[in-house]
């Protein structure tokens, strides 16, 4: 059993020191490795903006529907047979234009009628006032006389009148609407012949939250879109502004004019409204850039070539960008892109944006 163990004793340095010189070996591939891994995991490429100070638009933006800037169904008051139509569908008409003649036959006899009672009134009073300065009469029939001329004026007022109105005539500057009645169509009072617009200018009905209540104002500008016209706007002014809130929704109705003098916008049309405010000048970053942690906000500064992780306070934000508060100078760089790969201390590469 001696004898065995000499052989193995014998060759026990030379063990040693091959066993030693491996773990060397490995020992260094593994540092050299871990060395490299370590130092890739710390460097971390980013994109950065710049904290600018820039105008901030305050906008208020709701959804509105257009009504014409004056609109009415045209009806008559009397019953009675279309004599003669002088307007077409979608016509445009001034003021004072013919459109409509109902049969006024009965309505002429009135009047001239009426008009014959006058003048044998007005002869008889004359006749009778001639009398009364020869003392050959009353004071009295004179009196009544009067009254009787002055009740044939009214009625033949009341008869010219009603036979005025047999001809119906656009109220205002505007287009028609489709034609609903022919030439010999019996009218009832109430049956509408056409519908009227003035379309010069539109109004649009828009409803924002109650807590703009204090920043509405008569006058203030608007800017509008419809998908119908796709990157223009139409500009115009707030008009008018509720006197009560909605109880229901808790918003103000507001009204504002748009002027449509080339009649692209129709009435019940959908309009984009869009309010600008205020405008100021104020710390923004891109929107991007914030790191939100529970109820905080955070970014990520680049300071030499390190990430120094800071706390924001934010205020207003638009697509895209956002108001800072407190927190950031106008003079430091934010990272935007590879915020989520970053701890605070790392290394970083800044890449070109």
């Amino acid at each position: 059993m001696v004898i065995m163990l000499k052989p193995i004793l014998s060759r026990l340095p030379s063990l040693i020191v091959i066993s030693l010189f491996v773990a060397l070996i490995v020992y260094l591939l593994w540092s050299n490795s871990t060395e490299q891994v370590k130092k890739y995991q710390q460097i971390t490429s980013v994109q950065t903006a710049p904290v600018s100070l820039a105008e901030f638009k305050d906008v208020i933006e709701a959804i509105g529907t257009t009504i014409a800037n004056e609109q009415l169904q045209i009806t008559t008051k009397y019953s009675d047979v279309v004599e003669k139509i002088y307007f077409r569908g979608g016509q445009k008409v001034k003021k004072g234009d013919t459109l409509l003649q109902l049969d006024r036959q009965e309505e002429i006899a009135k009047v001239k009628e009426l008009e014959a009672n006058r003048e044998e009134a007005v002869l008889q009073l004359t006749r009778l006032q001639d009398l009364l300065a020869k003392k050959a009469t009353s004071k009295s029939l004179v009196d009544q006389q009067e009254a009787k001329t002055k009740a044939v004026d009214a009625q033949l007022t009341i008869a010219r009148i009603k036979r005025d109105d047999t001809t119906i005539k656009a109220p205002f500057n505007g287009t028609l609407g489709f034609r609903n009645i022919s030439e010999g169509a019996l009218l009832a009072p109430g049956d509408v012949i056409t519908s009227l617009d003035d379309l010069s200018r539109v109004k649009v009905d828009f409803a924002v939250p109650e807590r703009f209540l204090t920043i509405i104002e008569l006058g203030q500008n608007i800017n509008s879109s419809n998908d119908a016209y796709v990157g223009e706007l139409f500009q115009g002014k707030i008009t008018s502004i509720a006197p009560r809130i909605d109880p229901v929704t808790r918003t103000l109705r507001v009204r504002a004019s748009i002027d449509n003098s080339d009649y692209r916008l129709r009435p019940g049309m959908l309009l984009k409204v869009k309010i600008l405010s205020k405008v100021e000048s104020v710390l923004q970053i891109p929107e991007s850039a914030i790191l939100p942690i529970e109820d905080k906000h955070f970014v990520f500064v680049i300071e030499g070539n390190l990430a120094n992780r800071k706390e924001i306070k934010l205020g207003r934000r638009q697509p895209g960008i956002v108001e800072v508060i407190s927190g950031l100078d106008k003079s430091e760089r934010v990272v935007i892109e590879g915020t989520l790969k970053l701890r605070d201390g790392n290394q970083v590469e800044v890449l070109e944006n």
